[in-house]
């Protein structure tokens, strides 16, 4: 099983760039189905062994396609986040970060009204590991197979996470990355409802961070979980009205300070570490507690 993605996935890439090439031929080495790339005016022609088309609507009739990567800029990405939902590709992976916040109201608000499940933008994507099947910008490299779900609003803290997994020998299921903008489309709580759902996924990590109340809202649904979660929160010495790094990283009320998220976290039960580099020994220790490793 898997989360969002599988080896049966289909995925076009929008916005066939410099960086859209490469992670294809990254995605396509590690064994994903990419079967095309999408950049208006440009279709017809064949880039890497990939035939690019002009529109995502293209992609889904001649190679049923059913995710899409999105590396369009800014400016412009709202858009394509809204032709691939009325394309009615099943899930929109947006990689850009820095689209205007009222351009994500008014896709996001499209999506609503479609079957289409948004993952992003600003984020690192999705990768299913005993799948073989990823879209995004994460390093494969430091990927194992086993059974722990990730979960981050940070690209670089899933990586340095999913590399202490490995290196302890503590593999993983699945990886999403929901971003780090203010709107995003997937939370880390619907992210966590997906895992819970996964029969191969038998505990989760997820990493917070300051700003907003989504940690709270997932730590609602971590009380009722059957899988344990070690959770960590980035941001704990920001100061106030400051942004740090990510765009919804900026603490504007108590609720968006990372001891409110820490404590909503432990009062729902799970493990909650104050620094990223005890992450992957504290999830050994709660595989082994509950016999799961």
């Amino acid at each position: 099983m898997s989360v969002l993605m599988n080896k049966d996935s289909r995925v076009l890439v929008q916005g066939f760039g410099g960086a859209g090439q490469r992670e294809a031929a990254t995605g396509r080495d590690y064994g994903t189905n990419i079967v095309c790339g999408v950049t208006p005016g440009r279709g017809g022609q064949v880039i890497n062994d990939f035939p690019v088309l002009d529109t995502v609507r293209e992609g889904v009739e001649e190679f049923d396609a059913n995710v899409s990567l999105i590396f369009v800029p800014a400016p412009f990405a709202a858009d394509a986040i809204i032709e691939a939902a009325d394309a009615g590709v099943s899930t929109a992976i947006c990689i850009t970060e820095g689209i205007p916040t009222l351009d994500m109201v008014k896709a996001k608000a499209y999506l609503e009204q479609s079957a289409t499940r948004l993952i992003g933008p600003n984020c690192p994507g999705v990768i299913s590991v005993s799948e073989r099947a990823r879209a995004g910008i994460m390093p494969v490299d430091v990927y194992s197979e086993g059974n722990v779900g990730v979960i981050s609003r940070s690209g670089t803290l899933v990586y340095e996470t999913v590399d202490q997994l490995t290196r302890i020998g503590i593999g993983q299921s699945s990886s999403v990355g929901v971003g780090g903008d203010p709107i995003i489309g997937t939370s880390q709580r619907e992210a966590l409802e997906l895992f819970e759902a996964d029969p191969d996924t038998a505990a989760v990590v997820l990493i917070g961070e300051i700003g907003g109340t989504a940690e709270q809202e997932a730590a609602d649904y971590v009380s009722g979980m059957t899988k344990p979660v070690v959770a960590f929160i980035a941001g704990a010495t920001a100061p106030p009205g400051r942004r740090m790094g990510h765009a919804g990283a900026i603490i504007a009320g108590k609720a968006g300070t990372a001891y409110e998220k820490q404590q909503a976290l432990r009062n729902a039960g799970a493990e909650v570490v104050e620094s990223p580099s005890t992450i992957g020994e504290t999830m050994l220790k709660v595989l082994q507690s509950q016999g799961l490793t």
